[in-house]
């Protein structure tokens, strides 16, 4: 049986289409996923992201313990800082992908994705090193991400200027709205500025509806699954079961920056030295022919099956078709067309930079 977030009967109030996702009964769109991706785009959404999970390592081996199980390096991380992180298998597959904040040298946050959050919690338990508290606290704490370009506007209308992080990947704590008690960080998923705020369940609502009040005059609307799955992808934002998985080394699908493989050890590294360098990589494709790319279907050069597309949409910014996909790496030099079979159609496409869209600072 599905999860309801503590804002449920919002959505279902403001006319959320809901549908289950991750195991919880979630929005996947109010007014339509065009407009909500444009306001994104243009001025600022607001999303229910509380059926992610958050994760708490603590005490004198916390360090120790994330420099073991992920394979970016916490070592010289500064106080305040969020970083990206991949867990690994042993076989140097992707369990997940993850951020840790740092609020202490022995105190840190981790948020983990929903889909995964029990999974990575059994895996982490059963590895950290000693000294280390871990603890699943997903079901206290609620989350909202408000993103776009007037996001940091609306945020001021709400609390004091200098409790917002000023810095793209930093976080603040036990910083107040409104009588809330809440974490921001100056992060997202969409590709715009924009911040996450977590708090208690039972500030859900009031937080909820006080950005959207406070939000209105900037053009603030609420969004559903639908908008923030498209615009991860046309900020080229990879996501766990598609261009990840267990099967697939972070160094495949074109996650080296959070991979330091200098460091001296961690879950996997091994097993990723002896799979040596990529035979296949993560490339962007553009629709050539008319028609809708989605996820896995066979991308084709000649008669040669050369991989699959790994997410797929209709781009609302750019009008046109876009694709994320894990290609043998001979084909994936910029320019390249290839075709995609699209319910037994061959469409063509063509090899593209990623991001798609990279907003202007």
């Amino acid at each position: 049986m599905e999860l309801k977030t503590p804002l449920y009967d919002a959505h279902v109030k403001a006319g959320g289409r809901i549908v289950p996702f991750a195991g919880y009964l979630l929005p996947v769109q109010y007014e339509g996923v065009i407009a909500e991706h444009m306001a994104v785009r243009e001025k600022a959404g607001l999303f229910d992201v509380s059926h992610m999970g958050e994760i708490t390592l603590k005490g004198k081996g916390a360090l120790a313990s994330l420099n073991h199980l992920l394979s970016n390096d916490y070592t010289k991380m500064p106080l305040g800082k969020v970083r990206y992180g991949i867990l690994c298998n042993e076989e140097g597959g992707v369990k997940d992908d993850l951020l840790v904040y740092k609020f202490g040298e022995e105190d840190y946050f981790i948020v983990v994705n929903a889909s995964n959050r029990h999974k990575d919690y059994a895996w982490m338990k059963d590895h950290i090193l000693e000294d280390t508290e871990i603890k699943d606290i997903s079901d206290e704490v609620a989350q909202v991400a408000l993103q776009g370009p007037l996001s940091r506007d609306i945020m001021k209308k709400v609390m004091k200027e200098e409790d917002i992080p000023e810095k793209y990947y930093t976080a603040k704590r036990d910083v107040d709205i409104s009588g809330m008690n809440c974490i921001i960080s100056y992060t997202g998923y969409t590709g715009e500025a924009g911040y996450e705020i977590y708090t208690a369940n039972e500030n859900a609502q009031k937080l909820w509806d006080l950005l959207l009040k406070e939000g209105e005059e900037f053009g603030l609307r609420p969004c559903g699954l639908g908008a923030r799955d498209t615009l991860r992808l046309e900020a080229s934002m990879p996501l766990y079961g598609h261009e990840m998985d267990e099967d697939i080394s972070p160094l495949e699908t074109g996650l080296d920056y959070g991979v330091k493989m200098n460091k001296e050890d961690f879950i996997g590294k091994k097993a990723i030295e002896e799979k040596g360098e990529p035979k296949i990589c993560r490339v962007g494709l553009r629709i050539v022919d008319k028609g809708v790319l989605r996820e896995h279907q066979d991308i084709y050069v000649g008669e040669d099956k050369i991989g699959h597309t790994t997410s797929g949409t209709y781009s609302p910014l750019f009008k046109t078709s876009i694709a994320m996909a894990l290609i043998d790496k001979k084909y994936s030099d910029i320019g390249t067309i290839v075709e995609v079979d699209v319910r037994g159609r061959r469409l063509k496409a063509e090899v593209v930079p990623m991001p798609f869209y990279k907003r202007e600072k």
